[in-house]
């Protein structure tokens, strides 16, 4: 019977490998080869890389789209602007106002403390904090459960947060330097918000001078093809 065969086979195997475009090629080779010939493997990701997709279209891998989001899970706004510091004092006076958390991503560790002061002059009944990968373990750790158990209102932080940290009261996230990043990253940035029933928000800041187009075309299309006004005269 089908149940016998299956007890017959030892070397059954099954991977996941999560995250994909977070592995090279060579890695996820030798994770595959570690279960075996039998082993099955599964690899997800939020922002799969053009190689799997080619393999799916010329039938080298089987791929499958998960369309249906969680329950009561809305879709996130997202805008493109250029720095401005009013848009972001109005952007988190909005979602502290309604009891929520922000995350500014500052992706330049020397100039974190700037954005923290700056922000706890604009709001000095908040608490603003700010975290990177060369902090101790042990404050990070502490820098980060607080921000968990709501005692930080705004976390300024490094791409540290890209993945692992969901925060259900968070519902803003201010990218800076938006064009810097690619748009695996800006996916993955953006998922940390939105994580409960509130509607979240997610803005990207660019400077004022004219952008690449590569960067250009990444922002559009993670903005879903809406133009803001102030991006339309100078790109």
């Amino acid at each position: 019977s089908a149940a016998s065969d299956v007890y017959k086979r030892q070397n059954l195997g099954y991977i996941v490998i999560d995250e994909q475009h977070k592995f090279g090629v060579k890695q996820r080779k030798k994770l595959s080869d570690k279960g075996g010939k039998n082993c099955d493997v599964l690899v997800m990701s939020a922002t799969p890389i053009p190689r799997t997709l080619q393999h799916s279209m010329i039938g080298i891998r089987d791929i499958s789209k998960i369309q249906t989001p969680p329950v009561s899970r809305k879709p996130i706004e997202t805008s493109v602007e250029y720095f401005d510091w009013i848009t972001i004092k109005e952007k988190i006076k909005q979602e502290t106002e309604r009891g929520g958390q922000v995350f500014f991503v500052q992706n330049d560790i020397p100039s974190l403390s700037y954005i923290t002061d700056k922000i706890n002059i604009f709001f000095p009944s908040l608490t603003v904090s700010y975290i990177h990968g060369q902090m101790p373990s042990k404050t990070l750790e502490d820098l980060v459960l607080s921000f968990f158990e709501g005692r930080i209102d705004v976390l300024v932080c490094t791409t540290i947060i890209e993945s692992g940290l969901d925060v259900t009261n968070a519902n803003l996230m201010i990218i800076n330097n938006a064009q810097n990043f690619g748009l695996s990253q800006l996916y993955q940035m953006r998922g940390r918000v939105g994580r409960g029933k509130e509607r979240a928000s997610c803005l990207l800041l660019v400077p004022k001078n004219k952008l690449k187009k590569n960067a250009y075309q990444r922002l559009k299309t993670i903005e879903k093809q809406r133009k803001p006004k102030r991006m339309k005269k100078s790109i």
